[in-house]
């Protein structure tokens, strides 16, 4: 493997998809009621691809750091870990990142708070340096949160709440309560990406002290967590649907495979067995988003 791939692998990019999902649905939600500016769009876009490659190379740099990243785990090997990508290199990295983040979430707030008040600038302002601490104090440091079990509940905010809820204000300029059953859906189903990816790591993570919500619930536990966010997630899609558009009931196709889905995993005994797993939900979440997007279009 070349330092090139090395680079590209820890970006991880089939992860991007995912952390796209919940802006394009709170965008779409405002082209469907006749707000749209193009340039926030952009700059929202780039802001989120930002933040997500900040939060890889730190998990990687951390993970690493940790011990968590070495030839037990299942899943490819990363940067760090491989020797190919130094630690200085890897903190560089990070460095790098929370500017372009800073450098395209300035612009976006500023261009999508004009006429707010000034308090809505300052929360906007917040939420940026919350999204970078989050980013990186996920394994980073000698608290990182998701070693002691709430990377899921960061998961669900940031990936959920704060993508759906936080970029419709920036072309609206006012906040819709319904929207809150959308970043129940994208956010179900974003946690349920980490508990897969949590489910599948769950023995190298308890050997190197990463508690884990799956480590602390266990594996069976872990199945029962995981139906409900899928459950919950099809549940608060079909009702905003329905008290919305019909038609957004199309971007509800994708749980047709997330239903076998969880027959696989609640018949999945060996944990690595589920890595396959992962970007079925990824990308169906990514694909309910899109599906959104086309009907809000029409």
């Amino acid at each position: 493997m070349s330092k090139t791939v090395a680079w590209i692998r820890a970006f991880r990019l089939r992860t991007l998809p995912l952390s796209l999902s919940g802006i394009i649905v709170g965008s779409s939600c405002a082209l469907a009621q006749g707000y749209w500016n193009t340039s926030i769009f952009i700059l929202a876009v780039l802001t989120t691809l930002f933040f997500q490659i900040l939060s890889n190379l730190a998990n990687d740099l951390g993970d690493s750091l940790k011990g968590a990243d070495n030839e037990h785990r299942v899943g490819p090997m990363r940067s760090v870990q491989s020797g190919l990508i130094s630690v200085t290199e890897m903190k560089l990295a990070v460095i790098l990142f929370i500017i372009l983040s800073i450098g395209s979430a300035i612009p976006l707030i500023l261009i999508g708070v004009k006429d707010l008040p000034t308090s809505i600038l300052y929360a906007y302002f917040g939420l940026t340096i919350a999204a970078i601490l989050a980013a990186i104090t996920y394994t980073v440091g000698k608290r990182a949160y998701g070693y002691s079990g709430f990377g899921d509940l960061f998961v669900f905010i940031f990936f959920g709440g704060v993508s759906v809820l936080g970029v419709y204000p920036l072309f609206s300029k006012s906040f819709d309560e319904q929207l809150v059953l959308l970043s129940l859906t994208v956010g179900f189903l974003s946690v349920a990406v980490l508990n897969l990816n949590n489910m599948r790591d769950q023995e190298n993570d308890t050997s190197v002290g990463k508690r884990t919500l799956v480590v602390k619930i266990g594996f069976k536990a872990a199945k029962i967590y995981h139906s409900i966010l899928i459950s919950g997630a099809m549940c608060s899609l079909l009702m905003y649907s329905l008290q919305n558009n019909p038609y957004y009931l199309l971007s509800a196709i994708p749980f047709f495979v997330l239903i076998p889905h969880l027959i696989k995993v609640w018949n999945t005994t060996v944990p690595k067995d589920l890595d396959p797993e992962l970007k079925k939900v990824a990308l169906g979440t990514f694909a309910i988003s899109l599906i959104f997007l086309i009907v809000s279009l029409v």
